[in-house]
């Protein structure tokens, strides 16, 4: 063999060598591929179920916080209805015993040794424990007599002239009114001085 012709079979091993480095350098970076592809669909599948996790606890804990709220609104329902139904509960129990001795003055008035004086008593003490249980829960009377006439406050049935009097102020009280909280709940009834 010539040394051409060994040049040329070197050349040639050389170009063999070199295409089959060039293959397993392809081959290897396919299967690099290939393993990177895997890589990112393994983490893509973790992911996707890592995300899915979240979601569930996500709408487990949106489904929880709704039925809670519900429930919120049915006790809060619950407890104003109870509010509306049993409101006067307090005021009924304070308004109790002055019903028991308006009861019993009239137990004592139909007795044979009941005397004016012992009924108009029972009445007064009656009428006093009344009028303790409405100031109690902030009901005031409105007695203006002899005030200057307001009709927020007061309904004038009549005028009368009077020269003892101021015009318009009130000479009586035919009815007296009543406030709640400072509200009014009934105008006094009166005659007022022209």
């Amino acid at each position: 063999m010539s040394e051409k012709e060994q040049k040329m079979n070197d050349d040639a091993n050389v170009e063999n060598v070199e295409a089959q480095t060039a293959e397993e350098a392809v081959k290897q970076a396919d299967e690099e591929l290939d393993t990177a592809q895997d890589a990112v669909q393994e983490d893509i599948a973790a992911l996707l179920v890592e995300a899915q996790t979240e979601a569930e606890k996500h709408k487990d804990l949106a489904l929880r916080v709704q039925a809670d709220m519900e429930n919120l609104r049915r006790r809060t329902r619950l407890d104003v209805e109870s509010a509306h139904k049993y409101a006067l509960e307090k005021f009924v129990n304070a308004l109790l015993p002055a019903m028991d001795s308006m009861e019993m003055g009239i137990d004592a008035a139909s007795k044979e040794e009941a005397t004016i004086e012992s009924i108009r008593e029972g009445v007064e003490m009656t009428f006093k424990q009344m009028l303790d249980v409405l100031q109690e829960f902030s009901v005031e009377r409105v007695n203006p007599t002899g005030e200057k006439f307001d009709p927020t406050l007061h309904e004038a049935l009549t005028m009368i002239p009077s020269p003892d009097h101021e015009s318009n102020t009130v000479v009586d009280t035919i009815q007296k009114g009543y406030t709640l909280n400072e509200r009014l709940v009934r105008a006094a009834r009166v005659i007022v001085a022209q």
